[in-house]
């Protein structure tokens, strides 16, 4: 099963949560050895979408898809369901 905006909420991640996005991309682009740059250039982003990403401001299943692949880390990885 591929993930589209429009199946995102049927692998029952329900509300995204930026913040924990946001912090869990930072620090896999770390552990991978990335910069920004570098991330933006390996998932076709712009630098200023990574940092939007980053900082909580932008939480775009679309380019959490992106930058998972990017990662090589399941988008599970990048997210938490909030109870």
């Amino acid at each position: 099963m591929s993930i589209a905006v429009n199946n995102f909420n049927d692998l029952g991640f329900g509300a995204i949560s930026s913040g924990t996005a946001a912090s869990r991309v930072k620090a896999y682009r770390e552990s991978a050895g990335y910069s920004i740059e570098d991330l933006a250039v390996t998932c076709g982003l712009a630098n200023s979408e990574i940092s939007a990403v980053e900082d909580g401001s932008d939480a775009d299943p679309a380019k959490l898809r992106r930058i998972a692949a990017a990662l090589q880390v399941p988008v599970s990885a990048l997210l938490e369901t909030e109870v």
